[in-house]
């Protein structure tokens, strides 16, 4: 029998959940979109709880091969030094410190990560970086960014223009993107070794990467569930990956 090549571990960072049936029962849960497309690809998904402590950093950065910071709940403003506004939404402190320790720790092994939504933010802010704690209220003339709830996941809101020289222009094939959109933040202030390289036609920052990095990419946007109706974000997935198959 011949030998079945290792599928790279790919942690995708999870979330706090009590929609279950048992009341007052915390639940840890990551979006199913995220898993399939992983698995979609090549990679054997492994869901982190939003509870992980600098006692399990080791032990993930030992094993993962590659990091995916999916999306959420706002990040705790104070962590980029300001304080809250009435229009923030809910936060999970214990999420935030779980996810600013661990992303630190990851990029220091400069192995493959993939933010998105949330984990764009959560990568800029772990590097420094700030955020507009609403678009609506301090960006005039702004795009609706929001997610509407009576629509599919995958519907388009607005278009990205790419820096044709970033490493998501050439992995995607283009420099302009139609996109969905769900979120109500986004990057302010640029982190510490962080590029723009994408932005929406508002000036939003919707895309970022590490140039040195081998393998450092974040979007606001949620291409795991654009996948649905269209293969234009597949590239990204299967690119993600195979650089963490080395």
């Amino acid at each position: 029998m011949g030998v079945t090549a290792r599928r790279p571990l790919i942690g995708i960072t999870g979330r706090k959940d009590t929609s279950a049936r048992l009341s007052r029962i915390t639940m840890c849960a990551v979006g199913e979109t995220y898993i399939r497309a992983i698995q979609r690809v090549g990679g054997t998904p492994v869901v982190i709880p939003p509870t992980v402590t600098e006692a399990d950093w080791a032990a993930l950065l030992a094993h993962l091969d590659g990091l995916l910071l999916s999306g959420g709940e706002d990040i705790d403003s104070t962590l980029y030094g300001e304080a809250g506004e009435p229009w923030m939404g809910q936060v999970d402190g214990e999420r935030d410190f779980s996810e600013l320790g661990l992303t630190r720790a990851w990029l220091a092994t400069e192995r493959p990560l993939l933010a998105i939504c949330r984990g764009h933010q959560v990568l800029n802010v772990a590097l420094g970086g700030t955020l507009y704690q609403d678009i609506a209220a301090h960006i005039p003339d702004a795009l609706d960014h929001a997610y509407v709830a009576t629509q599919p996941m995958e519907t388009i809101a607005h278009s990205v223009t790419l820096d044709p020289e970033s490493r998501l222009a050439a992995i995607l094939g283009g420099t302009m993107f139609d996109v969905n959109s769900s979120h109500h933040q986004a990057v302010k202030s640029i982190g510490d070794r962080l590029v723009v390289m994408g932005r929406a036609p508002d000036g939003v920052i919707e895309a970022v990467e590490i140039p040195a990095h081998p393998f450092c990419i974040s979007v606001q946007w949620h291409p795991e569930a654009m996948v649905k109706a269209s293969p234009t974000m597949w590239p990204l997935f299967e690119a993600f990956v195979q650089a963490a198959s080395f």
